[in-house]
């Protein structure tokens, strides 16, 4: 499959284009690039879990506008291009900068993965160094539980455990603090 790359191509640091994993989302193989590279990892991931939201949001009752998806991707795009960054330590000299808005993906996909939650929002507000040199950020989440079996407190506990997971192993910043509101209640459907 040949990948044509235009100028609004947003490319990750490995220097492969958001536009080409996109279209390699289905390839289970891949090429050794795909394999290995962990910037393509990561917005394979993020694409995924966006394509399973864009697909919750059609198999909605109300059906979604017919541009849904050509609307979602330029957000995500624009996004990704225009958002402040957080400085990341490495073991390596120097450090790396990765975007607010990515670091947000993961930890909505981090809250996603909690059964009987559903994240709504998240926003990434501040990059600070704690008392012992860490990085450390500061999130507001909003999310959306399941009713019934397990208690709202239980859930939020079990996404602030998934966050500060996911700071530390996926993003290489710790979590300094995290405001979860819980915005909806939603029913199951059978």
């Amino acid at each position: 499959m040949a990948v044509t790359r235009t100028d609004n191509d947003y490319l990750l640091p490995c220097e492969r284009g958001l536009e080409e994993v996109w279209e390699r989302l289905d390839d289970v193989d891949g090429d050794d690039h795909d394999v290995s590279c962990p910037h393509c990892a990561a917005a394979r991931e993020s694409l995924l879990t966006l394509r399973n939201a864009t697909r919750e949001l059609i198999e909605e009752p109300d059906p979604p506008p017919p541009d849904l998806f050509g609307r979602i991707m330029s957000a995500v795009r624009a996004d990704v291009r225009r958002s402040r960054t957080v400085t990341v330590d490495t073991p390596l000299p120097g450090a790396i900068q990765v975007s607010e808005q990515a670091v947000a993906t993961v930890l909505r996909f981090a809250a996603d993965t909690v059964d009987g939650v559903r994240a709504r929002g998240c926003r990434v507000h501040s990059s600070e160094t704690d008392d012992d040199g860490e990085q450390t950020i500061a999130v507001e989440m909003t999310i959306a539980v399941r009713n019934g079996e397990q208690t709202i407190e239980t859930l939020v506990s079990a996404v602030r455990e998934r966050a500060r997971a996911a700071t530390n192993a996926r993003i290489g910043v710790r979590l300094g603090r995290l405001d979860i509101t819980v915005v909806d209640l939603y029913e199951e459907q059978r």
